[in-house]
């Protein structure tokens, strides 16, 4: 049974206050990561690791039932897998794309890579692969996409998974972890989490029991763009 079958499965303790201040808690921890205003006065990869730790911790306490037919089964890691290649094949694809079409679009997505400037990659590599790629993929989709897509779905039971609740769920997740990442004023940035983003939430529309291969290839995604295999 998928574990979005019926309403039980996406409720949160606190109901829509509860997914109303996780999101909260969320835009502003990446207000803190991002913004010019605290950016430079902060050190990125800590409180970047401070934040997923909190979004993980907001999943555990609000949203108890997120791991509910959570198994991560071979053919999931494989599904993973291709889904992290596939997505790092567009952004590539994208890369060449926007570099021809904006003069912008190299000094920005430099100034991402920027951030690891001094770090240990290996570190950079774990943090992402273990720490903040399976809390961001748990959070947004395991959390705030399921609870939406019930509580817009109101006391219907056993509604398809493609349902429009479900849908609007999506769009409305996508929409919020985009904006999260306006606080950088960087385009390029803000253009990968929508991409990044509404792949990850599509394929959670059409398929929620592909969530333990959405977790996989969000870490294995994040360590791959940003550290194993830059696209430079």
């Amino acid at each position: 049974m998928s574990p979005l079958a019926d309403t039980s499965g996406g409720s949160a303790r606190s109901g829509l206050p509860g997914i109303l201040t996780a999101v909260t808690v969320a835009t502003v921890l990446w207000f803190v990561m991002f913004s010019p205003w605290t950016a430079p006065h902060t050190s990125f990869w800590p409180v970047m690791a401070l934040s997923s730790c909190i979004l993980l911790a907001l999943a555990w306490f609000l949203f108890p039932q997120w791991h509910e037919g959570f198994r991560l089964s071979p053919g999931q890691v494989g599904l993973g897998v291709l889904i992290a290649a596939a997505l790092w094949g567009i952004f590539w694809v994208g890369d060449k794309l926007s570099g021809v079409l904006f003069s912008f679009a190299r000094p920005q997505i430099d100034s991402i890579y920027a951030l690891k400037d001094g770090a240990a990659k290996w570190l950079l590599a774990a943090q992402l692969l273990l720490v903040t790629g399976p809390a961001e993929e748990i959070f947004w989709r395991g959390c705030i996409q399921r609870f939406l897509g019930v509580h817009l779905a109101g006391k219907q039971k056993g509604y398809a998974s493609k349902s429009l609740p479900r849908l609007f769920a999506a769009i409305i997740t996508l929409l919020i972890y985009t904006l999260i990442h306006i606080w950088s004023f960087n385009f390029m940035l803000i253009m990968a989490a929508a991409v990044a983003g509404g792949v990850w939430g599509l394929l959670y529309w059409l398929k929620p029991d592909w969530l333990p291969a959405l977790v996989v290839s969000h870490a294995l995604w994040d360590a791959a763009v940003f550290v194993v295999f830059p696209i430079m």
